[in-house]
C-alpha cells in the first residue's frame, strides 16, 4: 500500500472503528479517536508535498492493482500538480471539522464523526482516482455520508433538503456514468482516464460527451441556474456538515472539468467556452447581488459560494495559465475561506440558536476576540490583499482581461459586490451597541474554538502572503493541460 492508498483509507478504517464503537456514553473516547484519526491521516498526506517532483505534468504516487479484471477495471489512483493540493486540503479540513463539532453534537456522536472521516477518504479518492468507473464510485460514495449528516443532524427541514442534495447530484451524475461506458467501449475496453484524454473523438461526439460531464460537475460546483440546492442545504446542515460542503465537496465538480471536459472533448470545450463563460458571470454578478438582501447568516454565504466558484469556472474556460491556475488557488483559498466563515457563523448558533442576522447586533462587545477572527474571514471573503481570497480572483481578473478587457472587467464586479454583502453582514451582526438580552448574555470563544479558528486564519494569511508554493506545484501540470486543449487533432 503506497502513500496515495494510506491517504484515501486511513480515514475510512478510523470511520468504521468508530461505527463500531456505538454508545453515546462513550462520546469523549469517540471524539479522541476522531481526532487522532483525523490528525494521522493528515500526517499520512504531508510526505506527498515533500516528496512531490516540481517540473513534470506526469502522475506521481502511483498505484495500480487489478480491480474488476472482467471489464479490465483497475484500482489506479495518482496525483499531479493539479490534484495535489486537493488532498491536503480535505485532510486538513477534516481536522478543523472534527475540533469544531467536538461540543456541538450530542446524539450518535460516533455515527457523526465516523460519517466525516468516512466522507474525508471518500473525497480524497475523488481527487485521486485515474480509472473512470474508480473515479465514479467514489464521486458517487460521497453523497452517502453527506445525505446522512444533513438527514440526521441538520435542522427543522433537513430531509427535504438531504432528498434535494441527493437527487440534484445523483441525476446530474447519470448521464456522466453514460459518458463513461462510451469512452470505454471507444477505447477498446480501458477506464483509464488518461488514455482516454488521447482519444481522436469527432467534433460531434466531443461535444455530446462536453455536455454529459457539464451535467454532472455544473451541479456539483453549483453552477448558475443549477445551483439552487445549494441554499436550502447550507441553511439545514449541521455547521461541520456545512463547512465540508462549501471547503470540499463543491471542488469535486470544479476538479471534474480539469480531468474530464477539458482534456477529453478539447474542441468542444473551446466551442462551448462562451456558454460556460456566461453563466459563470452570471454567478458572479446576478448571485453576488442575491446575497445582498439575504437575512439568513448561511444563506448569505452560501449565495456567496455560488459567486466565488463562478470565478472558478470563468478561470478554466478562458485558457489562458493565469485563469486556470487562478481558477485553482481560487478553490483552495475558498476552501479555507468559506469554511471559516460556516465555522463562524456556527460559533454564534451554538450560543444563541439563530442565524437570523436580525437576532445579533454589537458582538463585538461580549466576544472581542471571536470578533477578531470574524473580522479577519470577512476581509478574506472580500478579497482583500494580503489574504488567500485576494489571489485567485486576482489571477482570474488579470487572465480574463487578457482574454478579453469587458469580461475582465465584468468578473472584477465581484470584489465590489464581495465587499458589499460580506461587511454589510459583518456591521450588523458585530458592530454597534449590544442588540438584545442574547448578546448580552454572550461568552467569548474557548481554547478549542480558538484553535479551530486559529488554524485557518494562519492558512489564509499564509496563502494570501506567500502563494508560491500553490503555483508551484501546478504550473507544469496546467501547462500541460492547455497545450492539450490548444493543440487537439481537430484545432
Amino acid at each position: 500500500m503506497g502513500l496515495l492508498s494510506l491517504a484515501i483509507w486511513t480515514p475510512i478504517v478510523f470511520g468504521v472503528v468508530l461505527l463500531a464503537l456505538g454508545r453515546d456514553d462513550q462520546a469523549r473516547s469517540v471524539r479522541w479517536i476522531a481526532l487522532i484519526g483525523a490528525v494521522v491521516s493528515l500526517l499520512v498526506t504531508l510526505p506527498l508535498y515533500s516528496g512531490f517532483q516540481l517540473g513534470t505534468s506526469s502522475m506521481q504516487f502511483v498505484e495500480k492493482g487489478a480491480w474488476i479484471q472482467r471489464f479490465n477495471v483497475n484500482y489506479h489512483v495518482g496525483v499531479d500538480g493539479i490534484s495535489l493540493w486537493f488532498v491536503l486540503l480535505t485532510a486538513f479540513i477534516n481536522v478543523v471539522v472534527i475540533i469544531a463539532s467536538w461540543e456541538s453534537i450530542t446524539s450518535r456522536v460516533n455515527q457523526y464523526m465516523a460519517s466525516f472521516m468516512i466522507l474525508s477518504g471518500l473525497m480524497i479518492g475523488v481527487f485521486s482516482a485515474l480509472d473512470g468507473l474508480l473515479f465514479y464510485v467514489f464521486f458517487e460514495a460521497t453523497l452517502i455520508p453527506m445525505y446522512l449528516i444533513i438527514g440526521i443532524w441538520g435542522g427543522p427541514n433537513k430531509i427535504y433538503a438531504a432528498f434535494k442534495f441527493f437527487l440534484y447530484t445523483l441525476l446530474g451524475s447519470l448521464l456522466m456514468l453514460v459518458a463513461l461506458i462510451f469512452l470505454y467501449n471507444k477505447s477498446g475496453g480501458s477506464f483509464d482516464i488518461l488514455t482516454w484524454h488521447k482519444l481522436p473523438l469527432t467534433s460531434p461526439v466531443q461535444a455530446l460527451l462536453f455536455f454529459a460531464f457539464f451535467a454532472a460537475f455544473a451541479v456539483k460546483v453549483p453552477m448558475w441556474p443549477v445551483h439552487t440546492w445549494l441554499p436550502d442545504v447550507h441553511v439545514e446542515a449541521p455547521t461541520g456538515g456545512s463547512a465540508v460542503l462549501a471547503a470540499i465537496m463543491l471542488k469535486l465538480g470544479a476538479y471534474g472539468f480539469l480531468r474530464f471536459s477539458l482534456p477529453i472533448a478539447p474542441d468542444a470545450s473551446r466551442e462551448w467556452a462562451w456558454l460556460i463563460i456566461a453563466l459563470s458571470l452570471t454567478a458572479v454578478i446576478y448571485v453576488g447581488l442575491v446575497a445582498l438582501v439575504q437575512q439568513d447568516m448561511k444563506k448569505l454565504v452560501a449565495y456567496s459560494s455560488v459567486a466565488h466558484m463562478g470565478f472558478v469556472t470563468l478561470g478554466f474556460f478562458i485558457f489562458n495559465d493565469l485563469g486556470v491556475s487562478g481558477g485553482i488557488v481560487q478553490m483552495i483559498a475558498h476552501g479555507f475561506v468559506s469554511g471559516a466563515m460556516f465555522l463562524c457563523i456556527g460559533v454564534l448558533y451554538d450560543r444563541v440558536h439563530s442565524r437570523e442576522i436580525s437576532s445579533y447586533g454589537g458582538v463585538v462587545n461580549t466576544m472581542p476576540k471571536f470578533a477578531a477572527f470574524a473580522l479577519f474571514f470577512a476581509m478574506a471573503n472580500c478579497g482583500l490583499p494580503g489574504t488567500a481570497g485576494f489571489v485567485g480572483e486576482w489571477m482570474v481578473i488579470l487572465g480574463a482581461v487578457k482574454f478579453n478587457f469587458w469580461i475582465g472587467a465584468a468578473s472584477a464586479t465581484a470584489l465590489i459586490f464581495g465587499a458589499a454583502y460580506t461587511l454589510w453582514m459583518f456591521k450588523r451582526v458585530y458592530l454597534g451597541p449590544v442588540a438584545n438580552e442574547d448578546v448580552k448574555k454572550l461568552v467569548d470563544i474557548n481554547a478549542r474554538e480558538f484553535l479551530m479558528l486559529a488554524l485557518l486564519a494562519i492558512a489564509v494569511l499564509y496563502m494570501g502572503l506567500y502563494p508560491k508554493p500553490f503555483t508551484d506545484v501546478m504550473n507544469t501540470s496546467v501547462a500541460d493541460l492547455l497545450k492539450h486543449v490548444a493543440t487537439s487533432k481537430l484545432n
